[in-house]
């Protein structure tokens, strides 16, 4: 099968919606076309920070529709699936299929907190149902309450031959490595979760990251990576460290409404989150600003 599209920068898309929540078709086509001329090398539909957790089946088909339509195939168009039934998560990755996504991704079971042997038939189940097309694990233990085990996905990548890689989102480098080293052998790819480590994950191994900042700040996300591919390591940690501080601010907002307003900071026109979420604080959005023009991003107002 072939893996090797699954690398590079790929941010969860924001999912810009008007005053009544509705989905901003408009928007949504600028911030596809902002993210693929920023460089990066694929676009995730409903990641964590696309507030996927806040849409219907119906709002997602209708946002995947957008992105499909507008990437028109210039980078590779992930879906991801959250649900917690088994049922409705093959439904939600058959609907990537149909629509053309080179891959889906599957988010652990929220709320619950399932054993090793239900979590091995939960991935196995929708990875049967793809007949074949890739499908990613995503370990979230942060928004889950608990995580994949290095175990349970050495099993599950060398049962199922579709499950080709992994988001990891632990935070945790030795983590990260460990699937790495255990997945070497069948070519498992591991992409890492947390914007503050991209370097460390390429430097054990990992094929690229899952960024948010990406869809706001895609060229400094992207250099990380492409800088590190070219073998400018030290060009590559010192993006790291100037991403760092501009990613950490986001901590003092409610998650995940730091990422729209960066975006709208910057003039990216992202919308309000989804309620009960709100935007940042005044007092945050300074703090979002001040980070901004500290490294350069932002004009200071006079």
């Amino acid at each position: 099968m072939e893996v090797d599209f699954f690398k590079g920068i790929i941010p969860p898309i924001a999912t810009p919606i008007d005053e009544n929540e509705r989905v901003d078709e408009k928007a949504l086509r600028r911030h596809v076309d902002f993210v693929i001329k920023g460089g990066v090398s694929g676009i995730l539909a409903f990641g964590s920070n696309s507030e996927f957790y806040m849409m219907d089946k119906e709002e997602q088909e209708t946002v995947l529709d957008i992105i499909m339509d507008q990437t028109a195939g210039r980078v590779p168009v992930y879906m991801g699936v959250g649900a917690i039934r088994t049922k409705a998560c093959v439904e939600l990755a058959r609907m990537g299929k149909e629509k053309g996504c080179a891959a889906v991704s599957v988010l652990q079971p929220m709320f619950l907190k399932p054993t090793e042997d239900e979590l091995y038939t939960h991935f196995s189940t929708i990875a049967e149902s793809l007949e074949g097309l890739p499908m990613l694990l995503y370990n979230n233990p942060g928004r889950t309450g608990y995580g994949l085990s290095q175990d349970l996905v050495e099993r599950l990548s060398h049962d199922n031959r579709n499950i080709i890689g992994m988001k990891d989102s632990s935070g945790d480098i030795t983590q990260t490595e460990e699937f790495i080293r255990r997945g070497r052998d069948i070519g498992f790819r591991v992409m890492c979760g947390k914007d503050t480590l991209i370097f460390a994950g390429l430097c054990v191994g990992a094929v690229g990251a899952v960024c948010c900042t990406a869809n706001f700040l895609p060229e400094l996300v992207c250099s990380i990576y492409s800088k590190f591919a070219a073998g400018d390591y030290s060009g590559s940690r010192e993006a790291q460290f100037v991403l760092n501080p501009i990613r950490l601010q986001m901590d003092k907002s409610s998650f995940p409404v730091a990422m729209k307003d960066y975006g709208n900071i910057l003039g990216l026109d992202l919308g309000k989150p989804f309620l009960p979420n709100k935007p940042s604080t005044d007092q945050q959005i300074k703090g979002l600003k001040k980070v901004l023009i500290e490294y350069g991003y932002l004009k200071e107002e006079l």
